[in-house]
């Protein structure tokens, strides 16, 4: 059973913002600079949409977006969002039920894979790398720990209160980044966010 923000939906960006201020926001905006113009993008795991407001004022139309995201809630607040001339199709399911093969350009992951175990990164990585064109984008934000005290406190207690309110599978952050090792996934670039705590990377998919 997937995580589900239902229950956070009505404040989940405004929790976000006294923790972290800025820095969840600003680390997947980073990464939008690097979507190419007229791409077929899938988003997963957007939570309240206001991704999709940003990625309009990079690209006011021309992309073609499919958005996933399996709190009901958050898909009717996403479906509130401006997206200027892009064309958006939203998908209140979880990614796994997603059924197409090598059809997007580029592949964004926000602060998704930290909800899952290892075993279900595994599976869930491998579809969503299915869905993506050779020589693709995918463009990952998500938390990491760089051996810092703060960082495990914080991380631990996230954890908690998720698995309380929204019934996220795991309480320990799972290798994400051996995943795209595996995928032969290359790293174009990368930026760290909240004293090293988040990061955003830019991976792009090998052509064999």
């Amino acid at each position: 059973m997937p995580a589900n923000y239902d229950n956070s939906a009505p404040f989940y960006d405004r929790l976000s913002k006294i923790i972290f201020g800025n820095a969840l926001i600003s680390a997947q905006v980073y990464l939008l600079g690097f979507i190419p113009a007229n791409s077929s993008i899938i988003i997963i795991g957007g939570g309240t949409g206001w991704i999709l407001r940003e990625i309009a004022r990079v690209h006011p139309s021309g992309l073609k977006i499919t958005y996933v995201e399996v709190s009901s809630k958050m898909t009717a607040l996403a479906k509130q969002m401006y997206v200027a001339s892009n064309e958006v199709i939203f998908i209140n399911q979880p990614i796994e039920n997603v059924q197409m093969e090598n059809v997007f350009d580029v592949v964004i992951t926000p602060f998704l894979f930290d909800n899952f175990t290892e075993k279900t990164l595994t599976s869930v990585f491998a579809h969503t790398h299915s869905l993506l064109k050779k020589n693709g984008l995918w463009l990952c934000t998500d938390f990491q720990t760089t051996g810092k005290i703060w960082q495990s406190v914080l991380l631990k207690s996230m954890y908690l209160f998720f698995k309380i309110i929204c019934q996220i599978e795991t309480l320990h952050m799972p290798n994400i980044g051996c995943q795209f090792e595996v995928h032969n996934y290359k790293k174009l670039t990368a930026k760290t966010f909240f004293g090293k705590f988040i990061i955003s990377t830019q991976y792009q998919k090998a052509l064999n």
